[in-house]
């Protein structure tokens, strides 16, 4: 049964829409799409792609074959390509509502969300600061965790959009144990890796150099990755940030725990880049499947046709994946799992 997806358009004025809708007619019929945006923008991106899909208000029944839902009608004042206007920002946090509605009562089995700006959104809802700590809030969820996901490297995150100046103040072993918790059994959940290998980054050059550069590792992360341990979890470092990225890549490691934003996705999407291996940002931890494409809302490119659709792909590939193998999941006795930690 193919997998039924709910994607929010993102940003009318980012290329959102136009890479959904590139990367639907480019792999027609793999997955169930339902698009929740606006009317103008994805009649209009349809068109050029050659894609065909019913155009339905919201609250109709949805077409079993996909749709695109019209969740907004805006003039085209508030659509213009690389013009952000602040009813785009409400227009966005209301295709996210849509769509997240659409999962949680069962219409769709997994949210993929295009990109969005944070700043515009923000004028809508005050306190956005991304989808990840949205949905946390929204599920109820005890603890998300973002996690960029390729082909050969993925990287969980301890904190998020947080200010680098913040970063040592904020971490705790608590919360290097938590995400390595959630991290391990969305691998194994999720991703199907029986016996995940995760590694944790340190925090400091050459992971402190004995206490010469700091003391967060011996504080901080060796007592999480210890009490992992006994929880059942294959968790080794902490490991210099410099060289632990390569040795996943390689295939020693089945993740990477980086502790701040920077850390991790420097090297993801330097990966992403230079060897094209699309990353695809998935929340663990929620009650849902979630994935979002590893780029913005790219106002330069928008409206050009000139946006690869290659990332926005992998997002709802992966989004399908992680849907089914959830069901896999559940559909089984349940196994033995670490307690909480």
């Amino acid at each position: 049964m193919r997998v039924r997806l709910a994607i929010s358009m993102g940003d009318p004025s980012g290329i959102g829409a136009e890479v959904t809708v590139r990367a639907l007619a480019a792999h027609r019929g793999v997955l169930v799409p339902y698009v929740y945006g606006d009317a103008g923008v994805l009649a209009a991106v349809a068109r050029r792609a050659r894609l065909a899909l019913p155009m339905v208000s919201p609250g109709a029944p949805l077409p079993v074959g996909g749709a695109f839902v019209a969740v907004t009608k805006l003039p085209k004042s508030a659509t213009v390509p690389g013009r952000p206007v602040r009813a785009g920002g409400a227009a966005q946090l209301a295709y996210l509502q849509a769509a997240y509605a659409a999962v949680i009562s069962g219409q769709a089995d997994a949210l993929c969300t295009a990109p969005v700006s944070k700043a515009q959104v923000a004028l809508a809802e005050k306190g956005f600061v991304g989808h990840t700590e949205w949905l946390e809030e929204r599920t109820k969820a005890k603890r998300s965790v973002m996690m960029l996901a390729g082909s050969r490297l993925r990287v969980a995150l301890v904190t998020n959009h947080l200010q680098l100046a913040r970063v040592a103040r904020t971490l705790t072993a608590s919360s290097v144990l938590g995400t390595l918790a959630v991290t391990h059994r969305s691998l194994r959940d999720e991703f199907g890796i029986a016996r995940p290998r995760i590694a944790v980054c340190a925090l400091n050059p050459h992971a402190g150099e004995g206490g010469s550069f700091g003391d967060e590792e011996r504080r901080l992360v060796v007592p999480a990755i210890a009490r992992a341990k006994r929880l059942g979890i294959a968790a080794r470092g902490p490991y210099p940030a410099d060289s632990v990225f390569f040795r996943a890549y390689a295939g020693e490691f089945d993740a990477v725990v980086a502790l701040y934003h920077d850390q991790g996705l420097i090297p993801v999407k330097l990966v992403d880049a230079a060897l094209h291996d699309p990353a695809v940002n998935v929340t663990l931890g929620l009650p849902i499947v979630r994935t979002s494409p590893d780029h913005g809302v790219a106002y330069d490119l928008a409206g050009h046709d000139k946006a690869k659709h290659d990332s926005m792909w992998a997002a709802l590939a992966l989004a399908a994946k992680l849907a089914a193998q959830r069901r896999r999941t559940h559909a089984q006795p349940r196994r033995a799992t670490p307690r909480r930690a």
